[in-house]
């Protein structure tokens, strides 16, 4: 359910813009006198600053709708872009739990399985963002072929990481890189094209998941204000 609430979406926003920034200073140890810089060389560490930078401006939105419109109602930067910003967080907490944590992959930085970190960046970020979009963001706004776009996120990961591979960029000293199946040498062309091929169907199916959801809990809450108004809720659903 939709809590439209500012001062309550404003709360849980700062306190994940802080959680979120934790984990990539953690998987980063920029804090600590030696840094790993090559850990934003990784999608995972990537899609969390694109987290970090989404929950900043859902932040900043809120506070500006608090200060023009008062406690109630709900903020947001871009209902559908949200959904761009689930689904991008989302490959990284799938690709962690299907793909790396059963070949024990290790990555530069504090990158063990189930760690306090790893589960910060890997885990807790994209629930962080997915209870967001759940609680405080207006649904019904989402379109069918918008997984289509959200796609384009990691695709363009994806080529600029065989980019950077091919330049002789070492994402892990000796391995020009970033995961296991993208390893041209050992599974071939072919290889590397079935496993994306098949994390894409994976990807896509997510995304339509968040728009099928996206839109029944808007036709719900269109339900629930023709009521109030003694709309029909054929009307309703014909809108809809």
């Amino acid at each position: 359910m939709l809590i439209a609430l500012r001062p309550v979406a404003l709360a849980y926003r700062l306190v994940a813009v802080v959680l979120i920034a934790t984990g990539i200073l953690r998987v980063s140890n920029l804090l600590t006198p030696e840094p790993t810089p090559k850990a934003f060389l990784f999608y995972t560490v990537q899609s969390n600053v694109l987290c970090l930078v989404w929950m900043l401006l859902a932040v900043v939105v809120t506070i500006i709708d608090l200060s023009r419109h008062g406690f109630r109602g709900s903020s947001t930067p871009s209902a559908r872009w949200a959904g761009a910003i689930m689904m991008a967080i989302t490959v990284t907490m799938l690709i962690y739990l299907v793909v790396l944590v059963p070949v024990a992959f290790a990555q530069p930085g504090a990158y063990e399985p189930f760690t306090l970190t790893d589960n910060l960046v890997h885990i807790v970020t994209p629930c962080l963002v997915i209870a967001d979009w759940l609680l405080f963001t207006p649904k019904g706004r989402m379109r069918w072929y918008d997984p289509l776009l959200w796609a384009l996120i990691p695709y363009a990961y994806l080529v600029w990481a065989f980019a950077a591979g091919a330049a002789g960029v070492e994402f892990v000293a000796g391995t020009t890189y970033p995961y296991p199946f993208m390893d041209v040498a050992t599974l071939g062309v072919g290889g590397v094209a079935v496993q994306i091929a098949l994390l894409t169907v994976a990807l896509l199916a997510v995304g339509f998941v968040y728009v099928a959801v996206d839109r029944l809990l808007g036709r719900a809450a269109m339900r629930r204000v023709s009521a109030r108004s003694g709309v029909s809720a054929g009307a309703v659903d014909a809108e809809a």
